[in-house]
């Protein structure tokens, strides 16, 4: 029994972090999509886990930290970069392909560069690069500007983002046209539709696809402040099962699933999220947010826990529902027009711009932005039993 090494890079991107690949070092069967390159990532991130601590594995053991990225040369002349997103369950054999990964995707710019997948002469000695980003999950497309000092990538800086440590360099990230391609951004064709779950209230929901599918609820409809940080939440054995059965029955009704077995197959998406006013809170690191900072308060959960700060994708969401009259998040922020938010998580606050317009009955986004930053952790090779090659 061998071990072989695959080429690899350890990255920080936003409030996650993921092993990142090139397409050309992966093994030959992984090149592919399939259960050869599922395998492959399962066993590189330690999963599945029944201790669910990825202990074997790169995985950190949460949503956030059970994350895979292949990038390659784009196959479409208009963009520099195809990049596919792999969410790693931690204690199931299952990788999660049905959506993008917001926050990691401030990464994906200065991998490309690092890696020679983006034309020199489109990458300046000092300045930005704009990196133009073919998002494979969800067919679309990203646009990264990274900062460039003396012909590299600049990591370190003075750019804080609530949910990472240490300050870096800031990269603006923003999300072309981010509403599902595949139908209207609000799939029921409402702003706000009634959710009927067994056992519980008949609740208000927002359900929108705009960066990645998620549902909205009413924070006070749940039974819940607003402010909960992660404790409350994932301590709580009844209210995480609570959370995935009224998720499953928002999939079956933005017609994302067929049937209520097939939500445990589709733990990506869609999310699910509660919003509340802007209320004073304290953030999980001890920082005193008053209700001045704040246009609305919103929590969400991925892969079955609440988030520790927000997914990128939902920030995604959270922007493009808050600019838009009548939905739960636009009330939640007061009610006005607007083309940018200002929401607290549990770590802090986030600023995310969007602009909205209606066109023939339908509401569409032209753009959705907001800044991360992002950091190489460790380059080197990810070592996996020889057999899975």
């Amino acid at each position: 029994m061998k071990q072989m090494k695959i080429p690899a890079t350890y990255m920080r991107g936003g409030t996650s972090k993921g092993v990142f690949f090139a397409l050309k070092d992966l093994p030959l069967n992984a090149q592919q999509p399939g259960p050869a390159r599922d395998a492959l990532l399962l066993r590189v991130i330690g999963s599945p886990d029944p201790y669910g601590k990825q202990t074997d594995g790169m995985g950190g053991a949460t949503s956030s930290t059970s994350k895979t990225v292949i990038l390659d040369k784009s196959q479409r002349d208009d963009h520099d970069v195809d990049y596919l997103f792999g969410q790693v369950a931690i204690d199931k054999p299952f990788v999660d392909w049905s959506g993008n990964c917001g926050n990691l995707t401030a990464a994906v710019g200065a991998f490309a560069i690092t890696q020679g997948l983006v034309d020199s002469a489109k990458i300046p000695d000092n300045g930005i690069a704009v990196v133009k980003i073919w998002q494979a999950n969800i067919n679309k497309t990203i646009i990264a500007h990274v900062p460039m000092v003396d012909g590299e990538v600049q990591e370190l800086g003075d750019f804080e983002l609530d949910g990472v440590t240490f300050p870096a360099a800031e990269v603006l990230v923003e999300f072309v046209d981010p509403a599902d391609g595949e139908g209207d951004m609000f799939p029921t064709g409402n702003l706000v539709d009634k959710l009927e779950v067994p056992g519980e209230p008949v609740f208000d929901a927002t359900f929108i696809n705009a960066g990645i599918p998620t549902i909205f609820l009413k924070a006070e409809q749940l039974g819940y402040e607003g402010t909960e940080l992660q404790e409350a939440i994932n301590g709580d054995a009844a209210a995480l099962e609570r959370f995935e059965t009224i998720r499953a029955h928002g999939a079956l009704q933005m017609g994302l699933i067929q049937s209520l077995d097939e939500a445990a197959g589709r733990q990506h998406t869609p999310k699910i999220a509660f919003v509340a006013p802007a209320k004073a809170y304290t953030s999980s690191s001890g920082k005193q947010i008053a209700a001045e900072e704040i246009d609305l308060h919103v929590r969400a959960l991925s892969m079955g826990k609440l988030h520790h700060a927000m997914m990128g994708t939902a920030a995604v969401a959270i922007g493009t529902a808050a600019s838009i009259p009548g939905t739960l998040v636009n009330q939640a922020a007061g009610g006005q027009a607007r083309e940018s938010v200002r929401f607290g998580h549990p770590s802090g606050t986030l600023k995310v711009g969007a602009k909205a317009s209606e066109q023939e009955g339908r509401w569409q986004v032209e753009k959705v932005s907001m800044s991360r930053s992002a950091r190489v952790l460790m380059q080197g090779w990810v070592c996996v039993p020889e057999s899975l090659g």
